[in-house]
């Protein structure tokens, strides 16, 4: 029987990959005086850089608004390297998807907060996520499209 590698995983880096706040209708939308509403939309992607190197990137656009007028917009995408090695491919998708999102997304979290508060307002704090149900619904909507899909006969 041959020797089965270990698996490696290991954190090369994280960093903050793009970051952008916007305050398009400033300053006249900072005196309303009504309470602004919150979306928060996440995301999450990951790539190979090289032989066993790979990147994951949650991204968050946060909306906020008064009514029909945006208070502010956040655009942020953080991102983590990681080498990842010798584990079954059918594992990858839900190593990359759920560990390496749980691993970066709480630096996420806090450039979002800062950046916010470093405009002017009260930060936002983005709810702890479960990275696992998110992961399942994608590959269930995933299998759901794929079923979906026209299909194209032939003879």
């Amino acid at each position: 029987m041959a020797d089965t590698p270990n698996p490696v995983f290991q954190i090369q880096r994280v960093y903050l990959k793009e970051a952008s706040l916007e305050q398009p209708n400033s300053p006249a939308i900072l005196l309303a005086q009504e309470q602004p509403t919150v979306d928060i939309q996440l995301g999450v992607e990951s790539g190979v850089v090289a032989e066993g190197i790979y990147e994951v990137c949650v991204t968050a656009t946060v909306t906020t608004k008064v009514k029909d007028k945006t208070v502010f917009l956040v655009e942020s995408r953080q991102a983590g390297i990681f080498e990842i090695r010798h584990l079954p491919q059918e594992q990858m998708g839900q190593v990359l998807g759920i560990a390496c999102a749980q691993i970066v997304y709480p630096y996420l979290r806090s450039n979002v907060a800062d950046l916010i508060q470093r405009g002017g307002f009260p930060p936002v704090h983005m709810a702890e996520i479960n990275f696992q149900a998110m992961y399942e619904q994608q590959m269930a909507q995933a299998a759901q499209d794929a079923q979906d899909a026209p299909r194209i006969l032939t003879s």
